[in-house]
């Protein structure tokens, strides 16, 4: 069994701890799953995948949460650095390369998959990211932090 197998089965084995023991994980935890596994799937693609907003409605053995974390790593993230700067660069008034820190807030806050208050405060913690005295940030330095992910990772 492969690393990656492994590391399924034993989040799959938690969460199963979790739910009662009986060998099933709630849908409602499909995310959180694939998430715990190393991988970042969307909204969207945890719904395609079986995934489910309320609790109780569906419950998943091991073999269909192994077939979901199998579609979930097939997929490539497509976004680049230039598909983030084009984002950004939608709320660059004066083309020169900043967006006032509010707005970045907003954009995570609003567009997309929506990110809590709580995880924007970490990716700036993480980024490093520092206002200049006129509260923006250069969006460009931002994103490459990003896409780097988290230090030590």
């Amino acid at each position: 069994m492969s690393d990656d197998l492994r590391d399924v089965q034993e989040v799959f084995d938690l969460f199963d701890f979790w739910d009662g023991r009986d060998g099933l994980v709630d849908a409602v935890k499909v995310g959180d799953l694939l998430r715990c596994t190393g991988l970042n799937p969307t909204e969207e693609h945890i719904k395609k995948f079986g995934g489910t907003k309320m609790a109780g409605e569906k419950q998943l053995p091991y073999e269909e949460c192994k077939a979901i974390w199998d579609q979930a790593k097939a997929i490539k993230d497509t976004m680049t650095h230039k598909d983030f700067r084009e984002a950004f660069k939608s709320f660059d008034r004066e083309g020169q390369g900043f967006i006032s820190a509010a707005e970045m807030r907003h954009m995570l806050n609003a567009m997309g998959d929506r990110l809590s208050d709580n995880e924007i405060d970490d990716i700036i913690k993480y980024t490093d990211i520092r206002e200049d005295l006129e509260g923006n940030i250069k969006y460009d330095q931002f994103i490459e932090k990003v896409l780097d992910g988290p230090p030590g990772v």
